[in-house]
């Protein structure tokens, strides 16, 4: 296993870097295009120098929050449904107060239901029992 593992961390750094390379926003590639980068970490990725010079010359050395703010620059979002709509705080299902509203509803129909379920029960004995005793015990016993 552990004859592996340079080469696992190898391919590792590999994937890494061309990922980090294909996200990482053009005008904040240093030195060569993009393009030129992916070459490079693809060439020579097996022995570690592509990944290593993206590192070192190729990307930016800020912070990485400072760096991907999202997927589009601040004002590039205007035109969409998105942006335009108040932004609502997602709820757990237990702080909903319109999910409780619904549980509480469909608890009150299963419970009508159930009530309903219950008195035609009754009822359906309450007929068998009239029947049993107007025709008298058959069996005899």
């Amino acid at each position: 296993m552990l004859r592996f593992l340079p080469f696992l961390i190898i391919i590792a750094l590999m994937i890494w870097a061309f990922i980090d390379c294909l996200l990482t926003p053009e005008e904040e590639v240093r030195h060569l295009p993009k393009v030129a980068w992916i070459i490079i970490i693809l060439l020579f990725g097996e022995v570690l120098v592509g990944p290593i010079v993206w590192m070192i010359a190729g990307r930016s050395r800020g912070p990485a929050a400072a760096r991907r703010q999202g997927p589009w620059p601040s004002g590039a979002a205007e035109g969409f449904p998105e942006a335009e709509q108040p932004q609502r705080r997602t709820l757990a299902p237990d702080d909903d107060p319109e999910f409780l509203a619904s549980l509480k509803k469909g608890n009150a129909q299963h419970e009508d239901m159930l009530k309903q379920w219950e008195s035609d029960l009754r009822r359906r004995e309450e007929e068998l029992r009239r029947k049993s005793d107007e025709t008298g015990p058959e069996n005899g016993s």
